[in-house]
């Protein structure tokens, strides 16, 4: 017997507006960059080796930019649109390097709206502080419901 999933959903495509924006915020720990690089096989040694790290420009270990851009995606799919959104695609340049102890804020805006296709596109960006790690584009489905 099908679940019903009604009360899952954030939003109704027609409740969304331009300029509606979600965020959330996590402080990044040795124990996430290890989890990432096991879960995605990067084990870059900028990434998880201190003493090579240390001889890097970035003087230290940093975090993989893609777990960055996974908090976009953890924006998304629980903040706005929220449950049932379906990824499109998403552009990312990375500006700065993100360190064990940041807290990132990951941010999502609608900039546009499509109903006939039921698309969604937003800006995207993550930042430490005033400083921005990481900015984009996404492009969001939200099917009907």
């Amino acid at each position: 017997m099908p679940r019903d999933f009604s009360e899952v959903y954030l939003y109704n495509f027609e409740d969304l507006k331009e300029g509606q924006t979600a965020s959330i915020a996590r402080t990044v720990s040795e124990a996430d960059i290890l989890a990432f690089a096991g879960v995605s096989g990067d084990t870059n040694p900028v990434h998880v080796d201190q003493e090579f790290a240390a001889g890097t420009m970035f003087k230290g270990r940093i975090a993989h930019g893609m777990l960055s851009a996974a908090y976009i995606s953890t924006v998304l799919g629980t903040k706005l649109p929220g449950p049932g959104a379906i990824y499109l695609s998403q552009t990312v340049k990375f500006k700065a390097p993100v360190h064990i102890g940041d807290t990132v804020v990951a941010r999502a805006t609608i900039t546009a709206l499509d109903p006939a296709k039921r698309r969604i596109t937003l800006s995207t960006v993550c930042t430490v502080g005033d400083t921005e790690v990481t900015v984009g584009e996404a492009q969001i489905m939200l099917p009907k419901h």
